[in-house]
């Protein structure tokens, strides 16, 4: 069973994020080879309701995928089912009757104030290109919230250190400004004039962050990056681009930053989603109050 044709439409019509567009490509890929390999099903009009409960119990027998993955994938596999009724190939939409597993709320995990700033102040970084290339990665992470796929498309034309504001692409092709402070626009100056030196102004589509070559940076190599530094000062369980975007939020929150000028500098669609980090501050007072309360 093809797929490629609502792929495209991700792509080139929708112009959802390339992320998402690989997401779903190897969730339908999976999908579609589970109905071949274990069902037997070649045609997409055999498929029911039953057939994709029976894909999900398979997926939640993986110990290894949480229920946020599986959600994933099944929104993935709606999503197709949703264009192919759209272009009138099918009828029949089997995910109507399909409930997808409940979350299990986590709060989102983030860097105590105390600890970051002892990782700009007392970690050293090597003094060279790399180093100072990393350090710039964390402080912006930290200084704008922004999401990693927006960092590694960074230009030198999106950075305006007048005005201490950044341009960057974020979820469905949307541009947003993100304001910056003094020490960032201190260390971007640094940076971006070694980065002249080292490469004459020419690097890769004008991306700021690069490898020794001059090439665009990867995911990867921010996530060893990050991961690097991160272990140096906190023990937390995840220690990501991610997590230092929740530390971002929750600092701001915790300094008394209002909630929708937050929710506008990360990028979120609506507020709900921005919500999450008064629980850290919340659990953060009950935290005080019981230290301090003698009744407590």
């Amino acid at each position: 069973m093809q797929f490629q044709d609502f792929i495209n439409y991700l792509k080139y019509e929708k112009r959802v994020s390339p992320h998402t567009v690989t997401a779903y490509e190897h969730d339908l890929s999976q999908f579609f080879s589970y109905l071949e390999e274990k069902l037997e099903i070649h045609q997409l009009s055999d498929v029911h309701s039953e057939d994709i409960r029976s894909w999900i119990i398979s997926l939640l027998e993986d110990e290894s995928l949480e229920a946020k993955s599986v959600n994933r994938k099944i929104s993935a596999v709606r999503a197709f089912y949703r264009y192919k009724l759209k272009i009138k190939e099918l009828t029949v939409n089997p995910t109507l009757t399909i409930h997808a597993p409940k979350i299990p709320k986590k709060l989102p995990q983030y860097v105590e104030q105390k600890d970051m700033e002892h990782l700009f102040s007392d970690i050293p970084f090597e003094e060279s290109f790399e180093g100072l290339r990393d350090r710039t990665i964390l402080e912006l992470f930290y200084a704008t919230g922004m999401r990693l796929s927006e960092l590694l498309n960074v230009k030198i034309q999106d950075i305006h250190l007048q005005e201490n504001t950044i341009k960057v692409l974020g979820k469905r092709n949307k541009e947003r400004i993100i304001p910056f402070g003094n020490k960032m626009e201190e260390l971007l100056t640094m940076y971006l004039e070694n980065l002249e030196k080292k490469f004459c102004g020419v690097t890769e589509n004008n991306y700021i962050f690069v490898t020794e070559n001059g090439k665009q940076l990867y995911a990867k190599a921010v996530y060893r990056i990050v991961r690097k530094y991160l272990d140096m000062v906190t023990t937390i369980d995840k220690r990501s681009p991610h997590v230092i975007r929740h530390t971002f939020a929750t600092h701001l929150l915790n300094k008394g930053a209002d909630l929708n000028a937050i929710k506008t500098i990360l990028g979120h669609s609506s507020l709900a989603a921005t919500q999450v980090y008064t629980h850290n501050s919340i659990e953060q007072l009950k935290s005080i109050y019981n230290q301090a309360h003698p009744r407590a």
